[in-house]
């Protein structure tokens, strides 16, 4: 069984798609896609068929404690706790702290003030579900889904390990030691690291460029102390979402208010750049809400990362793009300002760098060549455009095992894959972000083929940037690809971690949730002309260059920027 982290890593190290979330807030993946699909979505719901914005509601606890629920019916359930923590929030600077998100997640689910180690595991494994702790550069997820029955029993299981863990030293040197293993096993796999690789080159030393993985020399002097001092800082209400998917809202307030209430109310980051307190009041807007809800008791439980005292803020929560209830990330997003070193790293804007970086491994079975672009903000309106581009470019293997309906008629099979057969490997990519993202295309190829993989590569991207009368998109193939997309959301959700994961971690980027229904509509309105444009605008843009990461025998390759910026890619 693959460590959590490193199956992490490989389920979205050569997708040529992503779930539902790359679109809403999951970060570090790219759309899931490849299924076949009929038209619009409205047409396949059932008449009569409950919208899915009836079934959210939202609540907030006094501390500031983020709660949401989607109440679809089912014989399962599923709740999560969202963290706005990660990697881009880590100060590399700091002795022991480059990788510690790696190390919280390592570390969940092991011994709590309430249980023993041995206790935890029998406890998870007498519930019989699946329960999880995950880290991104945006976020920190403990998830499970369940029987109905067992939403209390899960929920205080991960409260207890979010929020009174032991962080014993013997712990931590035992998944230092798995670690260790974990990261060695990952560098010698070129498809799992080199995503690694371009964001630290595109983002170069800032945020996004923060490695995912714990470097080894920060692995050999972390202490439980960093972890603390970590959660401290960022395990703290209003930084918490608590999301649950297939049970009522009112028990999951109650429930979250019993578990997580007794966290010290400390100031919403929202105040820290410049913001009033009015500014993110639910208050003060006028959208309208399906149900929310405000908790004004609190558990009496102390907690082990209050730090000073702040006022209480009690609050009604509710739905609509006027709330301010987006992660310091998102927030980071609006903030006007370049980095600064009086800017604390959660406020902190990404800034793309690009760069170029060759490893030689003439070893290594195929040449192995990225090529990436500054992408757009999940906020971004023109995030369904780009994300339907991404879909019809395609792409992956040179073997498909399977029937129709997984791509084989997207461009980069039919101009790449399907014409050159030392091409092991072409798809396109896409990472989202709160206030950035990675947009290009990976290759795979034969030692002897790398000196045309760069204008093989050129020609694929430049031909999404206009209506060309020969090669360029086809009304057809853009049909295809946002029937494609459609799908894969509509699909994705019919899984509950999916469905609870996209709406802790919409709450998390964008204070509320941008239904399905509403994000085919966006889909819908994509035409030929959006694409050109969004195409053009990340491919063409007028004041950065493009990001190219390259592993094997790259003696044989070209400049492969420098070709690029010839052909107006990245100048």
């Amino acid at each position: 069984m693959l460590p959590r982290s490193l199956a992490t890593v490989r389920a979205s190290a050569r997708s040529s798609g992503s779930s539902i979330s790359a679109l809403v807030g999951r970060t570090g993946t790219s759309l899931l896609g490849q299924r076949a699909a009929t038209a619009r979505l409205s047409s396949s719901i059932a008449p009569g068929a409950t919208p899915t914005s009836s079934l959210i509601s939202y609540g907030k606890l006094d501390n500031g404690v983020r709660v949401a629920t989607e109440a679809t019916p089912g014989h399962f359930s599923a709740v999560g706790v969202y963290i706005d923590a990660g990697s881009r929030f880590e100060r590399p600077w700091v002795a022991g702290e480059s990788g510690v998100s790696h190390l919280m997640d390592r570390m969940a689910f092991k011994a709590t003030s309430n249980r023993t180690a041995d206790e935890m595991s029998k406890d998870i494994e007498a519930l019989g579900g699946n329960i999880m702790c995950s880290s991104s550069r945006e976020t920190i997820m403990y998830q499970s889904s369940f029987f109905n029955q067992d939403l209390d029993k899960v929920l205080r299981i991960l409260a207890d390990t979010t929020i009174n863990p032991v962080l014993s030293d013997e712990e931590l040197d035992a998944q230092r030691a798995a670690a260790a293993w974990e990261i060695d096993e990952i560098w010698n796999k070129p498809e799992m690291i080199i995503p690694e690789l371009l964001h630290s080159v595109a983002y170069a030393n800032n945020t996004l460029g923060n490695p995912l993985l714990c470097p080894v020399e920060s692995l050999e002097v972390m202490k439980s102390d960093n972890l603390r001092d970590y959660m401290r800082r960022f395990y703290t209400p209003p930084r918490i979402v608590v999301a649950g998917a297939g049970m009522q809202h009112d028990l999951l307030m109650e429930l979250s208010n019993r578990y997580f209430g007794g966290l010290e109310a400390q100031q919403p980051a929202a105040q820290l750049i410049g913001q009033s307190p009015s500014s993110s009041s639910p208050s003060s807007s006028s959208a309208s809400s399906p149900r929310s809800s405000t908790a004004s008791s609190r558990s009496a439980s102390p907690s082990m990362f209050a730090s000073s005292p702040a006022s209480s803020t009690t609050s009604l929560s509710s739905s609509g793009p006027s709330f301010d209830y987006s992660t310091s990330a998102a927030l980071a997003a609006q903030h006007a300002s370049k980095n600064a070193i009086d800017v604390p790293p959660e406020l902190q804007r990404a800034r793309y760098t690009g760069g170029q970086l060759y490893q030689s491994r003439p070893e290594l079975d195929f040449t192995h060549v990225y090529v990436a672009f500054e992408g757009l903000a999940i906020t971004d309106p023109d995030i369904y455009a780009l994300a339907t581009l991404q879909i019809l470019l395609g792409g992956g293997g040179s073997f498909s095992a399977g029937g129709p309906g997984k791509g084989m008629y997207s461009r980069l099979y039919s101009n790449v894959l399907n014409q050159f057969h030392a091409v092991d490997y072409c798809a396109a990519f896409h990472h989202c972000y709160a206030d950035s993202g990675l947009f290009g295309i990976a290759a795979s190829v034969q030692h002897d083929f790398a000196p045309q993989v760069a204008k093989m590569l050129a020609r694929e991207l430049e031909l999404c940037t206009g209506p060309f009368v020969r090669g360029g998109v086809t009304h057809e193939e853009l049909a295809r690809a946002k029937n494609q997309l459609k799908s894969s959301l509509v699909m994705a959700l019919e899984s509950r971690l999916v469905e609870v994961e996209d709406l802790g971690r919409q709450v998390q980027v964008h204070g509320h949730k941008v239904t399905v229904e509403e994000m085919c509509d966006h889909i819908d309105k994509v035409d030929l002309a959006a694409l050109h444009r969004v195409a053009t605008r990340v491919l063409r843009p007028k004041d950065s260059r493009s990001t190219v990461v390259a592993m094997g025998d790259v003696s044989r390759l070209n400049d492969v920027r420098e070709l690029l910026s010839s052909r107006g890619l990245g100048q």
